[in-house]
């Protein structure tokens, strides 16, 4: 997991529940906070979990480390909406992209980033590469654990099995049964997460 504010930290802790799970952030006291279990940011459910759950998380500074064997690399990095130029700052996550390329790796890539609709199109063009889907995430700071621990639903973008394997893994770390699950292309839930984050925030 490529980042580890309130939706990277969220998800890193959910999925490490049942699964081995590495964490990357580029400060290093948060790296060092993850792995002594405190939490670095303010989530009653992460601090609950870090203090009486077993998790399997470590968190690094190095990337390669991180991406080295994963399944499944979510990129959850921040891009932050410029109101001056009147768009979304994706630069960590070409970033990460970038990295995950250049090491060859056989993976597929999770943006749970906020972007712009028809990013992940672009990228596969840009790039040539096809190992990368889109996630959006619906999470409220300082419930985020909780939000994906109770998911409202969860959608992927991106309608293939590995898109069905992201999704059972989200569940499987959730709660919350008969949770609503939709698959649509990138485009869309682009899209969806756009509208939601507008009417819903």
């Amino acid at each position: 997991v490529a980042g580890t504010g309130y939706v990277g930290l969220s998800i890193a802790t959910l999925l490490s529940q049942k699964n081995e799970v590495v964490a990357l952030d580029i400060i290093p006291e948060k790296v060092e906070m993850i792995n002594n279990r405190k939490s670095p940011i303010r989530d009653k459910e992460i601090e609950e979990f870090f203090a009486t759950k077993e998790l399997n998380l470590k968190a690094t500074l190095d990337y390669k480390e991180a991406f080295k064997g994963a399944e499944f690399v979510v990129i959850s990095t921040p891009t932050n909406y410029d109101d001056e130029k009147n768009f979304f700052d994706t630069s960590s996550v070409e970033d990460i992209i970038q990295k995950v390329i250049s090491m060859g790796i056989n993976t597929t890539m999770v943006v749970k980033s906020t972007i712009p609709v028809g990013f992940i199109k672009s990228m596969k063009e840009k790039y040539g590469i096809d190992n990368i889907m889109f996630s959006p995430e619906f999470l409220r700071e300082g419930k985020a654990l909780y939000d994906n621990l109770y998911p409202s639903r969860i959608i992927v973008g991106e309608k293939s099995v590995r898109a069905e394997k992201f999704a059972e893994l989200l569940k499987e770390g959730a709660i919350k049964e008969d949770i609503v699950v939709k698959f649509m292309d990138s485009t869309e839930a682009e899209a969806v997460k756009l509208f939601a984050n507008t009417y819903c925030s």
